[in-house]
């Protein structure tokens, strides 16, 4: 039996998660305070994406459920995805490419609201778990958004690692593609990848950062 059809593991291991995406995300809200970096910028506002998603992720564990909560939650972890991304393009110093995925990120998460604003949207919750397929104009809308922006992540992530070989930029970036990666794996149906996925991208964050 997988360990997260556990109730008691679930809501255990959503609320670790959420304590740790929530300090870690007001600590990138202080860095960016002090340093005004747009990639600090929209990290925090992954993060703080991240860790909305973690608390719904709790408020499911407890077995509380309601379509606009499923709504809200397939929303987020779309959308956190795209913060990633837009934080990372800023590390490259290309304000054509910022302006044109920036163009792309709220296009897309207006058609990835309106997506999951369409009725369809079913329980989801399989033990506790979020799992899917969500209705497929929502796993169209949610594809859109986060497999390229899991792209620009990865290719950003591989530039910067090799101008820099910082251990630390290693353990940052990693987290944030881990983190990223989580974001999409409701897609597939891989709930337990989900879980250990945030899980382990918080850990190489904090890492990173401390």
């Amino acid at each position: 039996m997988d360990i997260l059809s556990s109730q008691w593991f679930l809501q255990l291991s959503t609320i670790i998660i959420f304590v740790l995406s929530l300090l870690l995300a007001a600590m990138l809200t202080v860095k960016y305070a002090k340093t005004k970096s747009k990639s600090h910028l929209f990290w925090s506002l992954g993060l703080w994406c991240f860790t909305i998603g973690a608390l719904l992720e709790i408020i499911f564990a407890f077995g509380i459920y309601s379509d606009a909560l499923m709504a809200a939650y397939l929303f987020i972890v779309a959308i956190l995805v795209e913060f990633l991304a837009l934080g990372s393009l800023y590390l490259l110093k290309n304000r054509k490419f910022v302006r044109y995925y920036s163009i792309f990120f709220a296009a897309s998460a207006v058609f990835t609201l309106y997506s999951v604003a369409m009725p369809g949207i079913k329980n989801m919750l399989l033990n506790y778990v979020v799992e899917g397929p969500p209705p497929l104009i929502v796993t169209l809308a949610s594809s859109i958004a986060t497999f390229p922006a899991a792209i620009i992540l990865i290719v950003v992530a591989a530039m910067g690692y090799r101008k820099r070989h910082s251990n630390k930029l290693l353990s940052i970036i990693t987290g944030v593609v881990v983190v990223s990666v989580a974001g999409t794996l409701y897609i597939a149906s891989f709930p337990s990848f989900l879980y250990y996925s945030e899980f382990i991208g918080i850990v190489l964050l904090w890492l990173g950062f401390i």
